[in-house]
């Protein structure tokens, strides 16, 4: 098997785990047997089983396979990347701050400050980290691990739209009218960046200037 069916073959296992633990009715029938508890341990398990390879694999496999585009690594592409890596960060903490109503966990359902924005902010964070990585990694083996944070992170986040919808989960069906899918789609996105919150703006620019720093010795 080359280096990019290896990733390849770990992200299906990584995704398809996902949505079938995560499925109404195979989440519910394991729930019913062993707790809630056990099957959020049982599935963070799975999660560690498949995401570990898929990384060792392509760190020892990356930039390898055929070349499917170069960009010049100059400065335009660069701030590309501090730019978007910077929103991700952003987002990414602002989820955490306060956890999404269409998470297993689910938290607030009131649309407001980083959900106006997009109502998956973790998940939209892995996709933007995705596809600022694939400007300048554009080996086969780099498509295939960056590009595959992208997929994930949009069939991911339509696949907890729909079990939530199909759930009722309370509050939920306003908030997903409410809220874009896509960052920086909805009408009230400058209302969003209004309320913000200012702690997860300064803790994620303050990230993202960190990973910057250190990312030659943390990741070559």
């Amino acid at each position: 098997m080359s280096p990019t069916a290896e990733v390849l073959f770990w992200w299906l296992a990584f995704a398809g785990s996902h949505m079938v633990l995560s499925s109404v009715p195979v989440r519910q029938r394991l729930i019913g047997r062993i707790g809630e508890g056990p099957f959020r341990g049982l599935y963070s398990l799975v999660a560690l089983a498949c995401f570990v390879p898929l990384v060792r694999v392509y760190f020892a496999h990356k930039h390898t396979g055929p070349w499917l585009w170069r960009l010049p690594p100059g400065p335009p592409v660069r701030w590309v990347m501090y730019l978007g890596m910077g929103v991700a960060f952003v987002l990414l903490v602002a989820g955490q701050l306060r956890p999404s109503p269409a998470a297993v966990v689910p938290g607030d359902p009131t649309p407001r400050g980083v959900y106006r924005i997009t109502r998956h902010p973790t998940l939209m964070a892995l996709a933007l980290f995705g596809l600022v990585h694939l400007l300048p990694n554009g080996s086969a083996t780099d498509v295939a691990f960056f590009g595959g944070f992208v997929v994930f992170a949009v069939v991911g986040a339509r696949h907890q739209d729909e079990r939530k919808l199909a759930l009722e989960a309370p509050g939920f069906l306003a908030f997903h009218e409410a809220t874009p899918f896509l960052p920086f789609t909805g009408r009230e996105t400058l209302r969003g960046l209004r309320e913000f919150s200012p702690v997860a703006l300064v803790v994620g620019v303050a990230l993202a200037v960190v990973v910057r720093h250190f990312h030659a010795a943390w990741f070559g």
